[in-house]
C-alpha cells in the first residue's frame, strides 16, 4: 500500500452544491485522486487543506527552538515545533506528494510557502555539513515523487514560453522539493483563466487528459517508502 500526501493550497473553497468546483486546482486534484483510487484502491491519502487551515509562519522563537538540541528543548519549544513535526511526519510517510495550487502574483500562495518553511527543516529533512564545501545541504529523505497541479490567469510559463522568466511557482517548488527527498517532479498546468476564452477551455481539457495519462503512468511504478 502506497501513501499519497494531497495538499490543496487555493484560497477558494470547493462548492459541493454545484457540479463544478469554484477552484480549478481543487477540481483537478479531486480528479487526480478519483483516477488514482480507480487504479490503486488500497492506497491511502493523507490530506492537508492549506487554503482552509494555513500553517503558522515561522518566528524568531520557532527558529531558536529548531536550533536548540532536541534533548535541551523546553516544553514551550516542543509545543512550537509540534505542528512542524506532524507535517514532516506526513511527508516522510508519503510515496507521492500531490500539490494543487494557483499561481498568486507569479509565485506560490503564502499558505503553501508557510508549509514549506515548516517542513524543510535542518536535522529533519536535510542535513548541513560544511565539510561538503559550497553545497553543505543534503536531503535526508529520498525516492519520492511530487506532482504539481498548477493554475494561472495568464499563460506561457513553461520552459521557452513568453512568461518563463515570470514563473516563480514551479521552479521554486522544484528547488524546495529536493530537500523533501523528491527525485521525480511533474507539473500539469491550467492556464488562460483570466481570459476565459476557448484557449482556457482547451487548457482545462488538456490538463484533465494529462492527469489521466500521468496517473496511468505512475500507477504501479511508485514503490512504497521504506
Amino acid at each position: 500500500m502506497k501513501k499519497i500526501l494531497k495538499i490543496d493550497a487555493s484560497a477558494r473553497r470547493a462548492d459541493h452544491e454545484v457540479p463544478a468546483y469554484r477552484s480549478l486546482s481543487r477540481g483537478l486534484s479531486g480528479h487526480f485522486e478519483a483516477r488514482w483510487r480507480e487504479h490503486n484502491g488500497e492506497d491511502q491519502f493523507i490530506y492537508r487543506d492549506l487554503g482552509a487551515t494555513p500553517p503558522d509562519f515561522v518566528s524568531e522563537d520557532w527558529i531558536a527552538a529548531v536550533f536548540t538540541p532536541e534533548r535541551d528543548r523546553n516544553a514551550e519549544q516542543r509545543a512550537l515545533l509540534a505542528l512542524s513535526d506532524r507535517l514532516i511526519d506526513e511527508v516522510a510517510q508519503a510515496d507521492l506528494i500531490l500539490i494543487a495550487t494557483p499561481m498568486y502574483n507569479y509565485g506560490m500562495p503564502a499558505s503553501l510557502k508557510a508549509w514549506f518553511d515548516q517542513v524543510v527543516r535542518i536535522g529533519k529533512t536535510f542535513s548541513f555539513d560544511l565539510a561538503r564545501g559550497d553545497f553543505p545541504l543534503q536531503p535526508m529523505l529520498s525516492g519520492k515523487t511530487l506532482v504539481l497541479l498548477s493554475t494561472s490567469g495568464e499563460f506561457g510559463f513553461e520552459p521557452g514560453g513568453i512568461r518563463e522568466s515570470m514563473n516563480h511557482l514551479g521552479p521554486h517548488l522544484r528547488t524546495l522539493s529536493h530537500y523533501l527527498g523528491v527525485e521525480d517532479f511533474r507539473e500539469i498546468r491550467i492556464e488562460y483563466q483570466e481570459f476565459g476564452d476557448e484557449r482556457h477551455r482547451q487548457s482545462i481539457d488538456r490538463a484533465y487528459r494529462a492527469t489521466d495519462r500521468l496517473v496511468e503512468m505512475l500507477s504501479g511504478k511508485i514503490l512504497p517508502a521504506a
